[in-house]
């Protein structure tokens, strides 16, 4: 049952339905059978949202999203933990976060991560401190994952803003997170990679000329992003993928790697839907287990630190492991 005061921090933080849609953020896609599939993953999140911060209790989430199609329940959890977050920033609340994460969420711990970076865009700075829940630090958190966040955030700032983050390239103000600020702006672009495959309704074309547009130093970031949301989130072809690895040149590497992380992700959750097996064989050709085996052989040590998130040792490591298997698989 939804609460009074939940009712209010629907209306005042909320989006309608309408308002992520592709017409309703003035996005330049033609409408297709594809492109209402891609809509209905920020309209999933804005659902799992308006659930999160209504809902009297935990259970009462929960159930709601048990309901929600198994391959888009991930975008509905991504709202519920944003709202988790901001009803725990509120003045004597806490825990929620938490519990949500540990509970049923907790196979869509990847896209959690990013649900906290949708409440870091809604919340003060001095707020973020607080937003990753303590105790999250087992391996089965893959706590290096938790870069996905600023990931989540850079996806709304861009998705939201567009003429801002992707047409006037502002760069963002460096933070601390996980006390490595120089690396900040690095995975906000990988955000803004994943934003700009709903921005432009996953047409390869327009996407490629959007990465091309910002300072060829960012490219790395943003063609990861873009490979991360079209293996996870998909709407294209094959003979589109095949087109888009092309587009990205040298940088590939980089798309499939996001690609693989999106394999990961899925494989986590125990939903592998068709369109990320297709784009993991034209983005990294491997399969998604192989990819999933991938990036937990790849995945950094307890010591692996040092001056650079492990995030990023991870992503290295990645791509220097993908060229054996990739001309293996194409091989074959």
């Amino acid at each position: 049952m939804a609460t009074a005061m939940g009712s209010v921090r629907r209306l005042l933080m909320a989006p309608s339905l309408r308002d992520v849609s592709f017409a309703g953020r003035g996005f330049p896609v033609t409408e297709t059978a594809a492109t209402r599939q891609l809509e209905a993953i920020p309209q999933a999140v804005v659902a799992g949202f308006e659930w999160g911060i209504e809902s009297r209790d935990l259970w009462e989430t929960e159930r709601r999203l048990s309901l929600v199609d198994p391959q888009v329940q991930g975008f509905a959890y991504e709202g519920a933990t944003m709202a988790s977050v901001i009803r725990d920033a509120l003045p004597g609340r806490g825990g929620r976060t938490r519990a949500l994460l540990e509970g049923a969420g907790r196979r869509h711990i990847f896209l959690n991560y990013i649900g906290i970076g949708f409440a870091m865009a809604k919340l003060p700075r001095p707020l973020w401190r607080k937003v990753m829940p303590d105790g999250l630090d087992g391996e089965e958190f893959y706590p290096p994952m938790s870069w996905l966040a600023v990931d989540g955030y850079g996806f709304d700032r861009a998705y939201f803003d567009p003429a801002r983050w992707v047409d006037g390239q502002r760069p963002d103000t460096p933070y601390a997170w996980d006390g490595h600020p120089d690396y900040f702006c690095r995975a906000v672009d990988q955000g803004i990679g994943r934003a700009l495959w709903f921005i432009h309704g996953a047409h390869v074309g327009q996407v490629s000329a959007a990465v091309r547009r910002f300072a060829s130093g960012r490219a790395p970031d943003l063609w990861a992003g873009v490979g991360l949301a079209a293996a996870f989130a998909g709407c294209s072809t094959a003979v589109e993928l095949a087109a888009l690895r092309a587009e990205a040149g040298e940088l590939h590497a980089h798309v499939a790697q996001g690609a693989v992380f999106a394999a990961k992700a899925r494989h986590f959750s125990a939903t592998v839907p068709e369109h990320t097996r297709t784009a993991l064989h034209a983005l990294a050709g491997i399969t998604v287990e192989a990819a999933a085996a991938l990036a937990d052989a790849a995945a950094p040590g307890p010591d692996a630190a040092g001056g650079v998130p492990a995030y990023e040792l991870w992503r290295r490591t990645v791509r220097e492991k993908l060229p054996t298997h990739t001309r293996q698989a194409f091989l074959e």
